[in-house]
């Protein structure tokens, strides 16, 4: 779990594991190696080199997206997109739930956010044990403490 404390705002916040972004590089580094130097047929080098390809774009996106949600002082929710960083006041949430979704034969927890951008349009943003670093489930709790849970109407 990669949750900071700053001391003037308190931020408490969440993304993926250091630790898997790195495993995601050295993974793509193996099979660029693979492609480049495993003495393949081309098919075979074309496709080790698109899984390469696949692994560095999604440690990109990774890495990028640091840390995927927070909470900001006042306290406001901010999300980290790919393109931009965005801040939602308690007003602009609409709805922050727990959802167990069937994954693998099992029924796993995801953090769903109803979020209404400055536009007025609605967004729906999901985010699993992946984008988080840890359990869904202690981040509802942490942004509940914090007042951010809308009361279910």
């Amino acid at each position: 779990m990669d949750e900071s404390t700053e001391r003037s705002h308190s931020v408490v916040s969440w993304s993926t594991p250091t630790a898997a972004v790195v495993a995601l590089v050295a993974g793509g580094v193996v099979l660029a190696g693979a492609a480049a130097f495993g003495g393949l047929d081309v098919a075979g080098q074309v496709l080790i080199g698109l899984a390469a390809l696949g692994l560095f774009v999604n440690a990109a996106l990774s890495a990028r997206q640091r840390p995927r949600l927070a909470i900001g002082p006042g306290p406001t929710l901010v999300l980290q997109r790919v393109s931009a960083r965005r801040v939602y006041e308690r007003g602009d949430i609409d709805r922050i739930r727990l959802v167990k979704y069937p994954r693998l034969g099992r029924r796993v927890p995801m953090l769903e956010l109803d979020v209404r951008e400055p536009d007025g349009t609605e967004k729906l943003v999901i985010f699993g044990r992946w984008d988080l670093g840890t359990s869904p489930q202690t981040v509802f709790e942490a942004l509940s403490v914090h007042g951010l849970v809308p009361d279910e109407k």
